[in-house]
């Protein structure tokens, strides 16, 4: 396969950018609407938890009344230094954990706030916390199996929100549910007959129409660590002359074309997110 076909082609795959970029962007886009909301609350006299905590429930119920499906989970989590160790996040119907659920559809996920708990976590150290608050932009984490909300395989995406422009308090978040997202995205990326792979900044793979490649596997390819080492949004061609890349817009998430056949796997790394 020639360089020429495998960048422009959009039957050998780079269309498939602006059909991801349709699936994130939006739910990037509601959770810089919450973020708003959130400072906004933050900044009056009486934004504490009383208040707070009702407002993400209402954002939450409304997004999972809007959803299809793919979301199984969302909410807000504070700052140590604004409201403590506080996790205002609510499981949907579709999260495997939300089973029986209360007639309001949706449950509140209940976790260990004292850090003198031995069963409490700091949740800092935690990617989907830990890379937006220290780069001040959105983030995607995963895919991984997050044994404490879904049991499943899940995208965590993340943004940091602050008040005043400065005082980190906290990052919003909506869970996606990986099997929910294949479906959505594998049919549309498999139509032009060449094997398109979508990995995160890791080179994890979160999607692929090539069977041999299962969500949470490490794409090994010669020359992919050097690309997602570089942020350029230009096509390229990877060393082994038969995969292109591209990064897919501010998502943080790529999109490797070619042939992917007799590649070695690394096993998936599962570990949970909270």
């Amino acid at each position: 396969m020639t360089f020429e076909p495998l960048l422009h082609n959009e039957a050998h795959g780079f269309a498939s950018v602006s059909w991801i970029a349709a699936v994130f962007d939006p739910v990037f886009a509601r959770l810089e609407g919450w973020a708003a909301q959130v400072e906004d609350c933050a900044s009056q006299p009486e934004g504490g938890r009383t208040t707070l905590d009702p407002l993400i429930e209402t954002l939450v119920r409304t997004e999972f009344a809007d959803a299809d499906g793919m979301m199984i989970g969302a909410g807000f989590v504070s700052a140590p230094s604004f409201l403590g160790w506080h996790l205002a996040w609510w499981l949907g119907g579709q999260n495997p954990a939300g089973s029986a659920l209360p007639a309001t559809g949706i449950r509140h996920l209940e976790t260990v706030e004292d850090p003198r708990d031995e069963s409490f976590r700091d949740y800092t150290a935690l990617e989907w916390w830990r890379v937006p608050a220290q780069t001040r932009r959105r983030h995607v984490t995963g895919p991984y199996v997050d044994y404490l909300c879904t049991d499943e395989y899940t995208l965590t995406l993340t943004l940091p929100v602050y008040r005043g422009g400065t005082e980190l308090i906290g990052v919003v978040g909506i869970d996606l549910s990986v099997d929910q997202l294949e479906r959505k995205l594998v049919p549309r990326l498999g139509a032009g007959g060449v094997p398109v792979t979508l990995i995160n900044a890791s080179a994890r793979v979160v999607v692929s129409t090539d069977a041999h490649l299962a969500t949470g596997a490490l794409l090994r390819l010669p020359g992919l660590t050097e690309r997602l080492r570089d942020p350029a949004p230009t096509p390229a061609l990877l060393a082994d002359g038969a995969h292109a890349f591209r990064w897919c817009g501010q998502t943080g998430l790529a999109v490797v074309v070619g042939p992917a056949a007799g590649q070695p796997i690394e096993a998936p790394n599962t570990h949970p997110s909270r």
